[in-house]
């Protein structure tokens, strides 16, 4: 049996709302657990944050508001809870390169410098642990990284922003509109006062950006990920999709394209997607997160649970902590990041998509055929078509084949300048088969 290392791993915590201070509470109070986990005492040496006459509840003696003196200090492990990309980025580049190990939920800055805090725990032997930043308390970029490291991952789509996800299940289930059911959201805390980057979609890609970089080893950043959030999604959407029995999430996708010569390329992308109700996410609500991952060997896989919250993302920091001490201890290393493949990012306009597309239409013959004859012009194959008849109009419903997604855009442009068409109503992306 090996001795137990006497002397601890210390660490420096850089931020103490939410998610901090759950982690400053375990760090406290599970000394002894976390000690026997570990093969040595885990220290927090130190917090940083804004205000320290702020956290009575915490060791006055821990507390600075100088986060980066904490960061040149003598510790082993540095925890980032704070976000965004300055000055945090430079805390954790100064970590790195001086072989502290760094945990970080920083979904924002991972996905515009990921390289660059790689290659400085790289050069320096440091490990950089990350699990956090997507999917709270899911095991989810862990096994990414390491349990599917084997296989070829042709496939990650999920639900990745519970305040989206609360929403659009909120209006499907009661049938209100967007602004009653944010409004709603927000007073039982699933959205924050300012809720832009979660109903734009901006956290969301972030989360894309993480993702597809891991699964296709190649640098993704947010610039590359094609975003549209949920503001445009009205009560007649859902209640469309309803009609063809599917529902409306707002999804992250990340899938690798391969065209008929053979050329690879990674496709990112989260905007609003009907599903079918038999999809395995179609069920996910309230504020749950859940990411499908499908790879040629291991096949259909699905990761579900809390996506957010003070516990739930908690518990992911501190198996990155553990891990990170481990590794101190024992003198391994973290899985390292593997960009080998270094694939081009495929254009919005060049990835193969579906449509949903409701037109107000004039209620004459002849209609169905000029609006038919736009999509062939365009290259665009017709899946199925729906027609309502009201009073002196009609509502015609079109779902598409898959196509590019620019020859879709083209094709509602031109249908939308046509006499017989009133009004386009809307237009959706589909994914799945149709029930």
């Amino acid at each position: 049996m090996s001795e137990r290392r006497e002397s601890p791993v210390r660490v420096a915590l850089l931020g103490c709302g939410t998610v901090g201070s759950e982690v400053a509470r375990l760090l406290l109070n599970g000394a002894d657990e976390l000690a026997a986990r570990v093969g040595a005492p885990v220290e927090l040496a130190g917090i940083a944050v804004r205000r320290p006459d702020k956290h009575p509840e915490l060791p006055q003696q821990l507390l600075t508001a100088d986060a980066g003196e904490l960061v040149e200090s003598d510790v082993d492990i540095v925890v980032e809870l704070i976000g965004g990309i300055e000055p945090v980025r430079g805390w954790l580049l100064t970590a790195l390169r001086q072989g502290k190990s760094v945990v970080t939920g920083n979904k924002a800055l991972l996905a515009e410098h990921g390289g660059e805090l790689s290659e400085a725990a790289n050069d320096s032997g440091a490990d950089l642990y990350y699990e956090a930043s997507v999917a709270g308390a899911i095991p989810l970029l862990r096994p990414l990284l390491e349990s599917l490291a084997g296989d070829r991952i042709t496939r990650v789509m999920g639900i990745v922003n519970g305040t989206t996800n609360f929403i659009l299940s909120a209006m499907d289930s009661t049938g209100a509109s967007y602004a009653e059911t944010l409004e709603e959201a927000t007073r039982l805390g699933y959205a924050e006062a300012d809720p832009s980057a979660d109903v734009e979609g901006y956290d969301a890609a972030s989360k894309a950006a993480i993702l597809a970089s891991l699964a296709f080893h190649t640098r993704v950043t947010a610039s590359d990920v094609y975003r549209e959030g949920i503001v445009g999604i009205t009560a007649s959407d859902i209640a469309a999709a309803k009609r063809l029995n599917r529902t409306v999430k707002l999804l992250a996708i990340c899938e690798r394209v391969t065209d008929e010569d053979g050329t690879e390329s990674v496709s990112a992308r989260v905007h609003p997607v009907m599903i079918p109700r038999t999809h395995q996410l179609a069920g996910v609500g309230g504020a749950f997160n859940a990411v499908y991952v499908e790879a040629e060997a291991a096949g259909e896989l699905m990761f579900y649970g809390q996506g957010a919250g003070g516990a739930p993302t908690a518990s992911a920091v501190l198996g990155d902590l553990v891990a990170a001490a481990r590794n101190r201890v024992a003198g391994g290393r973290g899985p390292r990041e593997s960009a080998h493949a270094a694939l081009p990012v495929r254009p919005m306009g060049q990835t193969p998509t579906r449509y949903h597309i409701s037109l107000d239409v004039a209620d004459r013959p002849g209609v169905l055929a000029q609006v038919a004859q736009v999509f062939a012009a365009h290259g665009v194959s017709i899946a199925a078509v729906r027609q309502r008849d009201e009073r002196s109009t009609a509502r015609l419903v079109v779902v598409t084949h898959l196509a590019p997604d620019a020859a879709l855009e083209a094709t509602v442009n031109e249908i939308s300048k046509l006499d017989v068409v009133r009004e386009v109503l809307s237009v959706m992306r589909v994914e799945g088969e149709d029930s």
